[in-house]
């Protein structure tokens, strides 16, 4: 167990979330006497965050459960130079209209999460264009670029990757830095935030940060990293076969993130329950213990808890209801994900292929072949082991369907229209 005193960093400790702390005794110290301000970044490169980043909102969730008040930055400023922290490439610069596009889609998540207001511990988000589009570029080289030592950027092992690798880095991004560090002084300054949490590989941008708040304002800031997260196997966090794991309803159903929790591999059970859902420790611990055939109900658990935070416990137990109807009984369930195509293409004839592809199965008919080879595909639950089989008017079920399925946990339903 933690030998934090404070509720906060002690939820932190007992679930996993804790990476680094830059000062964990006065941080500690004040999580006991005040209500604290702590923020995440969060980049606004689309319209929906994916799994990867639920474990910030989780945090942010938790700093409020203990008392204390959550502030989530959009980076609608630093958006538009894109961060360089361990990326093999410049980011494709975008557009204002953009950015404020994807905020707007990555808004709907939080509430969620946090509760927003106007009192001493209610949530807020906002948005550091409000402050780094009105900068005046000679003022701040002055007031905040005399505080960075080029050396010590170097040194930082997001910027030593690209320069080992020998690829460019431009001065474009090598500012992101800087202006990240102000965001937190200006943070501070407008709203008394204290510190700034997010992933380990974000650490020496945070740290820039700590220290340009004890340069410029003569205050201690703190820092807090989580683990990078990857799955038992390797895998990284929010990522699936079909692509990204979003969290938004419109790019992905709350069906297929019930079914993405469901997949979790035995081995990270335990942890993601304590990560990712608010079941306290025992329960967690007992779900965990589950060997064999019964790891399974602990999945479904997991998948129901997860959903729920996200979409609802009543879609969340709709996604499980599917899928035990249609993995337990057979049947076909009509809240499975569905795709429409026109009744002229069924009447004509369409490639398993090419409908694999069309109803999200597979990324290309190359990948759709494989699945077949593979023996993974079936048409109303009968196996297809022809890649020039042809799906026509004769496939539709009784319910007006063609069910779709790829292994034994994927399924989409066909509807002509």
């Amino acid at each position: 167990m933690s030998g934090f005193k404070s509720d906060f960093l002690r939820v932190m400790s007992e679930r996993g979330f804790i990476h680094q702390v830059s000062d964990e005794t006065g941080l500690d110290e004040l999580f006991r006497k005040e209500i604290v301000s702590a923020y995440i970044g969060f980049d606004p490169t689309a319209p929906s965050l994916h799994a990867g980043g639920l474990i910030q909102i989780m945090m942010l969730h938790w700093l409020q459960q203990t008392g204390h008040r959550p502030v989530a930055l959009m980076g609608g400023g630093t958006g538009m130079v894109g961060d360089p922290s361990f990326k093999d490439e410049a980011r494709k610069l975008m557009t204002p209209d953009t950015i404020q596009s994807n905020i707007a889609g990555i808004k709907q998540v939080f509430s969620n999460y946090l509760n927003f207001g106007d009192g001493p511990r209610d949530a807020l988000m906002v948005n550091n264009a409000d402050w780094l589009l009105a900068l005046n570029y000679l003022e701040f080289l002055r007031d905040v670029g005399q505080h960075f030592s080029v050396n010590r950027m170097l040194s930082f092992d997001s910027v030593k990757m690209r320069l080992e690798r020998e690829q460019s880095l431009s001065f474009l991004e090598f500012n992101y830095m800087i202006l990240q560090a102000y965001d937190f002084v200006e943070l501070n300054k407008r709203y008394g935030v204290l510190l700034q949490m997010g992933g380990s590989d974000q650490w020496g941008n945070i740290i820039n940060g700590v220290d340009l708040g004890h340069r410029m304002l003569g205050r201690q800031f703190y820092a807090m990293t989580t683990p990078l997260l990857t799955t038992a196997s390797g895998a990284k966090m929010g990522k699936s076969l079909s692509g990204a794991v979003w969290l938004n309803a419109d790019m992905l159903s709350p069906y297929d993130f019930w079914q993405y929790w469901r997949n979790t591999e035995d081995a990270d059970v335990g942890r993601f329950l304590k990560l990712y859902t608010t079941l306290p420790l025992d329960e967690v611990a007992r779900l965990a213990a589950l060997g064999g055939a019964e790891i399974n109900d602990a999945k479904k658990v997991l998948a129901t808890e997860v959903t729920a935070m996200l979409h609802g416990r009543a879609a969340a137990e709709q996604a499980a209801e599917t899928a035990r109807k249609t993995f337990e009984e057979g049947a076909l369930a009509d809240t499975l994900p569905t795709v429409e195509v026109p009744r002229s293409t069924l009447e004509a004839g369409i490639g398993i292929l090419s409908l694999f592809v069309t109803a999200g199965l597979a990324a290309s008919n190359g990948e759709a072949r494989r699945h077949v080879q593979g023996g993974a595909v079936r048409v109303n639950d009968q196996s297809v082991s022809d890649e020039r089989r042809v799906v026509n008017a004769d496939d539709v079920a009784d319910g007006g369907v063609v069910k779709l399925s790829l292994g034994k946990k994927k399924h989409v339903l066909v509807r002509p229209v």
